[in-house]
């Protein structure tokens, strides 16, 4: 459990996610975001062929093609400017296998079918992790905090990291809820705007809350020396 702590520690980190850091909540969901560049990747693609299979439904290619090619663009960018290739290239490959599927099916629907089954998985590992009592939002905290273990030993802790993790699931298992149905109906324009409405939007609040429960849970050294004064 101690590497797999350190694993979603390290993530954190990288995603600006970091208690010790003193940074703003604002600063640190802006982070998490990834900012304009992470908003403009997340939104761009879904929304390029949300507005052109709208406007043009028939070929179907020519939405898929448009939402790759932004992708491809991004990935590039980030590629030119020396990221990681995992990270550069990731959301160009979740897009692709996405427009694939699409134009194998020739239902534009099945273009957020790869979208379900991530859901699907982040809700159900972060479930269990809660209901074992090992909490995923506990354990990536706990590494960044120096609180590998103890966390778990601290009934306050031990609830407050069950209960945002179950949050965080939730959240997953909304989109699924709510788009599923909309996916069976064949009603594309709505599932393109619902994937949209229940993306960024609920991820950014969720992140809020999650860093102020841990700034609860862990305050900085200087608050907490004021209130034992």
């Amino acid at each position: 459990m101690q590497s797999l702590g350190a694993a979603l520690g390290g993530a954190a980190q990288r995603l600006g996610i970091d208690p010790n850091s003193g940074a703003s909540t604002g600063h640190v969901v802006w982070s998490a975001m990834g900012g304009w560049r992470g908003v403009f990747e997340s939104v761009l693609p879904s929304a390029a062929f949300l507005v052109i299979y709208t406007l043009r439904p028939d070929p179907l290619w020519v939405s898929l093609v448009v939402s790759v090619g932004l992708a491809a663009v991004f990935s590039v960018i980030r590629l030119l400017q020396r990221s990681p290739a995992a990270s550069a290239l990731g959301g160009l490959v979740a897009v692709a296998v996405a427009a694939g599927l699409a134009l194998w099916t020739g239902r534009g629907q099945d273009n957020f079918v790869p979208g379900f089954f991530t859901n699907a998985a982040y809700g159900t590992v972060l479930l269990v992790s809660a209901l074992v009592g090992w909490a995923l939002i506990g354990l990536a905290a706990g590494f960044l905090m120096g609180d590998v273990r103890g966390w778990r030993t601290d009934k306050r802790k031990r609830r407050a990291f069950f209960w945002i993790t179950i949050a965080w699931a939730a959240l997953f298992y909304a989109r699924l809820g709510v788009q599923l149905p909309l996916y069976f109906s064949g009603n594309v324009q709505a599932l393109g705007t619902l994937k949209l409405v229940m993306g960024l939007p609920l991820f950014a609040p969720m992140v809020a809350v999650t860093w102020l429960l841990v700034r609860a849970l862990y305050p900085p050294k200087q608050d907490a020396d004021t209130r034992q004064e």
